[in-house]
């Protein structure tokens, strides 16, 4: 019975959060790309603040945690992560990792080809590239992968201490990440946001999908 009432309350947790995360993301592209974006006026200002503070040695860490965070560097990381799992056995959780961060970097590309907007421009950047801006491909992929690993630790976990230390850590490395785009100038606030809540989503959808995956071949 106990079975029969989690499965209805845990595709419940997950679709809310995809329609939260989905109804977010949609409401930031509304109001940042496109004629008449409220927010582009706000993204300017944020971006030519940073850029005008800029120096070392937050340059240099910036720099860091952006290149940290690349698609070679989400890559090793999740061949790490992904290496620990098969050797702990944790299928499903390796299941889990593998639809969530390749598909969701995929995912990323075709939206930023489907908005195509124009990233930040200064006349001494600190860093240039050639891709769109919206959304933030850094900042997705850090979404996902810390957001695994903390849904995978948090089963781990032994007290409500370590389960909050869990959520902040993900928070504060998936913050770090969406600052260091916007502090480098290739992505504006707006961007950074909006890759959250588009990994949020992705997350919904791939963390449910697999539990629920898991509890139905336990019943059988």
């Amino acid at each position: 019975m106990r079975d029969t009432i989690r499965l209805p309350l845990h595709l419940v947790a997950g679709l809310a959060l995809l329609i939260v995360a989905a109804a977010v993301f949609d409401a930031i592209a509304g109001a940042a790309v496109g004629p008449g974006a409220r927010l582009a006026a706000l993204d300017i200002n944020v971006s030519q603040w940073l850029h005008a503070r800029a120096g070392e040695p937050l340059t240099t860490l910036m720099l860091t945690v952006s290149h940290g965070h690349s698609v070679a560097g989400i890559a090793f990381l999740t061949l790490l992560f992904a290496w620990h799992l098969w050797r702990r056995q944790a299928h499903y959780w390796l299941l889990t990792l593998l639809l969530s961060v390749p598909p969701g970097m995929v995912l990323n590309v075709l939206l930023k080809h489907s908005y195509q907007r124009a990233r930040p421009s200064f006349e001494v950047p600190l860093l240039t590239l050639p891709t769109f801006s919206f959304p933030s491909g850094h900042t997705l992929a850090a979404t996902v992968f810390y957001g695994v690993l903390a849904c995978y630790l948090w089963t781990q976990a032994r007290s409500p201490a370590e389960r909050a230390a869990l959520v902040v850590g993900a928070l504060l490395m998936v913050a770090l990440v969406a600052f260091s785009r916007v502090y480098l100038g290739v992505h504006y606030l707006t961007d950074v946001l909006a890759a959250v809540a588009e990994g949020l989503a992705w997350l919904a959808i791939c963390v449910t999908a697999v539990s629920s995956l898991r509890r139905h071949r336990e019943r059988l």
